[in-house]
């Protein structure tokens, strides 16, 4: 896939987005981070300039694919900052690979289908569809392959149905440090769920931005990079 080595010589960060999205979504953290840490910024598979090739999607492949970038990169272990799906990655990866990661910051992310809200307002749902109005005209613009979108978001979807599925016992067993973030006004994630994260994962921090939902990290940027930025630092 294509991926992007932002400026800054310091640590290694990778930052994964979220389902249907793309790297572009990063760029108020890209300039937050750039002058104190390596920014690593990557499309994942079937996701903006990385193609769709088909198959079934799994959040164990896509994590696979961060690692392959870093082997890519010669990075040894970095931060992740992961949105929604990408904070799934960042469990996922602490789960199989801690020898990989530094920190881990997850924004928006859930462990279980059980994580999801059932009960997102219209309100909430316009948003929602505000955000995905833009993924159409952003693949057919990014992609080398945009006539596979719908594929895409068809793989995606199945995998959202069964996936992701860790148990609280795998939860406890993390050693990565943890920064569980969510937005107070998530039209995505519960915020029991949110709480059952930071709580379960040994030594989580866990940050409610107030002003946003589930895409603080554009919505709020000032907030999101002060808090990640304070997280990293420690």
């Amino acid at each position: 896939g294509q991926f992007g080595a932002g400026s800054g010589a310091g640590e290694p960060v990778v930052l994964v987005h979220g389902g249907d999205a793309n790297s572009e979504h990063w760029a108020f953290q890209v300039q937050a981070l750039a002058g104190t840490y390596q920014v690593i910024l990557l499309d994942s598979r079937g996701h903006g300039r990385s193609p769709y090739n088909g198959g079934a999607l799994t959040y164990a492949q896509l994590a696979d694919d961060v690692l392959a970038l870093l082997d890519l990169l010669g990075v040894e272990r970095a931060h992740l900052v992961g949105w929604s799906d990408g904070g799934i990655i960042g469990i996922d990866l602490a789960l199989r690979h801690p020898e990989r990661l530094r920190k881990v910051v997850a924004f928006g992310a859930n462990a279980d289908l059980g994580g999801y809200r059932t009960d997102t307002s219209d309100d909430e749902g316009a948003i929602i569809s505000a955000f995905g109005a833009h993924n159409g005209p952003d693949y057919a613009r990014l992609s080398p392959a945009p006539e596979l979108h719908k594929a895409s978001v068809a793989a995606l979807r199945q995998m959202w149905e069964t996936e992701p599925a860790y148990t609280a016992a795998e939860l406890r067993t993390i050693t990565t440090p943890f920064l569980i973030m969510a937005g107070a006004h998530e039209e995505v994630i519960a915020e029991p769920h949110t709480r059952y994260l930071a709580a379960t994962i040994p030594g989580a921090e866990l940050a409610l931005l107030a002003n946003c939902g589930h895409f603080g990290h554009m919505q709020e940027p000032e907030a999101f990079n002060a808090r990640m930025l304070a997280f990293l630092a420690e």
